[in-house]
């Protein structure tokens, strides 16, 4: 995971989380919700981690580790390893 911390860090995954939003009348935000705000279903969330994974070389997560990831804020801080 070199390289993934940091602001740059960040916004690359706003941007990937943008491009692959469903719903682009809503900026993204760090406060954005993936599903209520950015139109992001089970499908599009799947494809979202997916990307992830690839674009940061990241193992898969489990849903353990995924629950609670709500907002933008929150895949941020998985990413980067910055969540408690």
């Amino acid at each position: 995971m070199a390289g993934v911390r940091g602001g740059s860090a960040a916004a690359r995954i706003r941007s990937l989380i943008t491009a692959l939003a469903p719903d682009a009348r809503h900026p993204v935000t760090d406060e954005s919700r993936l599903v209520e705000d950015l139109g992001f279903d089970c499908l599009r969330l799947t494809e979202l981690a997916m990307v992830l994974e690839h674009a940061f070389d990241l193992p898969r997560y489990g849903a353990e580790e995924l629950a609670g990831v709500s907002c933008v804020a929150d895949v941020i801080a998985l990413i980067t390893g910055q969540r408690p």
